[in-house]
């Protein structure tokens, strides 16, 4: 009997650090590893959805708009000058905007104007 109560205070001390291990396990989980899975799984989802037409910013900073979409590369255009096409690695886009909502919002931009010139 004398050896059950001696070992009760070691194995509450056992379990409540078992308990702080499991805490801290679940605290790295909820603020590192699952906010990092959620933005792979954006990212691979924007990549996929390229198209030709779409504008895109590269990791670089540069704005382009994709000519060519292939498994792996895409061809950008980069500014007014036609002969300015470069591919690059899928991976070096970080943000892209899809086309139709590039042309509506120009369209957009194209109304403010000329009611502004009615003005």
């Amino acid at each position: 009997m004398s050896y059950i109560a001696a070992s009760a205070p070691g194995s509450s001390g056992t379990l409540l650090m078992v308990v702080y291990m499991v805490a801290i396990v679940a605290i790295f989980y909820f603020l590192l590893i699952r906010p990092q899975r959620n933005e792979q799984k954006r990212i691979s989802a924007m990549l996929s959805d390229l198209e030709v037409g779409d504008s895109v910013v590269t990791t670089s900073g540069f704005y382009g708009v994709i000519l060519d979409v292939t498994e792996e590369d895409v061809i950008v255009e980069f500014g007014n000058n036609k002969n300015c096409r470069i591919p690059m690695r899928k991976t070096a886009i970080a943000e892209v905007e899809k086309a139709d909502a590039a042309s509506e919002a120009q369209s957009d931009s194209d109304k403010k104007s000329v009611d502004l010139k009615k003005k």
